[in-house]
């Protein structure tokens, strides 16, 4: 049978693929226009390349994190600090990244799965720190105040008596970072909660 997760990634591929060079291109276009003189060059021009460098950003992200990859793809570290850059302008959090050069492509997206779920829990911003040693990854999400949705966190540090059957859009990634922890035999540790200015993910 035809694994539904390795198709839900080929989804998220064809789909991110689809998508960013149409918002690429709005990105060109606009800076022709600029160049030109032509076209006002005030608030409207620079909302417009704000929203599709953000937006090509994102897609940049969510292909990496969602999308389908190869057991034996590799990514550089440069183009994953890149992506990050790029997604952090204009917003309130901020994400610090150490790893070693070239990375299997596969840890790379769940590292990202794993921003994403920190990154739910940071309500008003805040800083995530990721760093890959011997070890393992270990990720900290920092904020004076933190939103935890107990049942997801717990759910997800304890995959046996895991129930994603009301999750919504929005949290998606918590299930798919536990299906691909398990696809790499993996375990996701937990530490920090609600009263926590400190949210920690080990795996």
């Amino acid at each position: 049978m035809f694994d539904p997760v390795h198709l839900a990634a080929l989804v998220a591929s064809r789909i991110c693929h689809d998508l960013i060079s149409p918002i690429g291109a709005i990105s060109n276009g606009v800076e022709l226009v600029l160049m030109d003189g032509s076209a006002a060059t005030g608030q409207e021009m620079a909302l417009i390349m704000e929203s599709a460098a953000s937006a090509n950003a994102r897609i940049r992200f969510f292909r990496v994190a969602f999308g389908q990859c190869a057991p034996d793809q590799r990514i550089a570290r440069n183009e994953v600090t890149a992506i990050l850059q790029d997604g952090q302008a204009g917003s309130r959090l901020t994400i610090r990244w150490d790893s070693p050069q070239d990375l299997p492509r596969r840890d790379v997206k769940m590292a990202f799965l794993a921003m994403l779920c920190l990154e739910s829990a940071l309500i008003q911003g805040g800083q995530i720190d990721v760093s890959l040693s011997e070890l393992g990854w270990d990720m900290t999400a920092k904020a004076p105040r933190l939103r935890v949705d107990t049942a997801l966190w717990d759910a997800l540090a304890n995959p046996n008596r895991a129930q994603w059957d009301v999750i919504g859009a929005g949290q998606v990634h918590f299930p798919l970072l536990s299906l691909e922890a398990a696809r790499q035999h993996r375990l996701v540790q937990v530490a920090g909660g609600e009263t926590a200015q400190m949210l920690q993910l080990k795996f």
